[in-house]
């Protein structure tokens, strides 16, 4: 664990050790010990480590500490594996982008391509790798989709994952259609006229192209998404520079504060797990009030309300 947290991966990098700057944090190593312990007790399954080395790695507990009612049903003593190596992981709070950034950013673009890109991250939660990636087949704002080969119904977008020119990546192996609402449709139909004007970009399948830079016509890198909202940013006079994952982080927790069910933030996110998905489940202050007031309200006398 010390070596994890104080060793650089560059080889070239300074000697660091304990008493220095840590080069990983506690996140990181524990999902390092986890693979380790895993490639460990595959061995050990094997035959080809010795079983005392478990002993190692996890600590053995039982259940005759808990009340009889928490130990379910089944009366036989349970042996739980607990890891001996783990370090502790702060809870902090996600970073997200606020809507009054996002109309901020809204309001410095200068064209409907950054527009579009804007909406599209805040309002449909898109990776910037998805955003990029996104071809002119994927995109079904049409009431109606049939025609397309397409039996999801409303305006929606596709994100698949595919080897890309520009190096954009969908991040899940697995494509999941996106709905959008009628701003980010909107804000799509003014790019396409924006975009119908360059003469380089007609025979382009990709969504994203560039327009006001060479090479004209050609797709957008994701790397340029991250250039346009740090210019955004500035240019609307913002206290820091909003990164493409914190309008995704918006996205995620406005769906959820917005009462939609975790699987269903689950789902639009591309998560494979939910414990990816329920990082945005913390309330903000406002809701915490607002949670409070709800029950004086609800639990006050008739009369006293008068």
């Amino acid at each position: 664990m010390t070596w994890l947290r104080h060793t650089p991966s560059d080889p070239d990098s300074p000697v660091s050790g304990p008493g220095l700057p840590e080069v990983r944090g506690p996140g990181r190593i524990n999902r390092v010990l986890a693979a380790v312990r895993g490639f460990l007790r595959h061995g050990v399954a094997l035959g080809i480590v010795p079983p005392a080395v478990l002993a190692m790695l996890f600590e053995i507990s039982d259940d005759r500490h808990l009340p009889v009612e928490a130990r379910g049903e089944d009366s036989t003593l349970n042996y739980v594996a607990r890891p001996r190596h783990r370090l502790s992981e702060p809870e902090t709070q996600v970073d997200r982008a606020s809507d009054e950034e996002v109309i901020a950013l809204l309001g410095a673009c200068r064209s409907a391509r950054d527009r579009f890109i804007v909406m599209a991250m805040s309002r449909a939660g898109l990776r910037r790798g998805e955003l990029c990636g996104l071809r002119r087949e994927d995109i079904h704002f049409v009431a109606d989709a049939s025609g397309l080969g397409c039996a999801m119904t409303g305006p929606h977008l596709h994100v698949r994952r595919r080897d890309n020119v520009n190096g954009a990546w969908a991040k899940s192996r697995r494509s999941r259609a996106v709905p959008v609402d009628d701003l980010v449709v909107l804000a799509h139909d003014t790019y396409s006229f924006e975009r119908d004007r360059c003469r380089q970009a007609r025979d382009c399948d990709f969504v994203l192209v560039n327009l006001f830079h060479p090479p004209l016509g050609m797709p957008m890198r994701p790397g340029a998404v991250n250039e346009l909202l740090e210019g955004l940013s500035r240019r609307a006079g913002l206290d820091r520079l909003v990164h493409p994952h914190q309008l995704r982080h918006g996205f995620a927790s406005n769906v959820l504060e917005a009462g939609g069910a975790v699987d269903e933030a689950q789902s639009l996110l591309g998560h494979a797990q939910v414990s990816s998905t329920q990082v945005y489940l913390h309330p903000s202050p406002e809701r915490l009030r607002a949670a409070v007031e709800r029950v004086a309200v609800s639990h006050t006398p008739a009369g006293e309300r008068r």
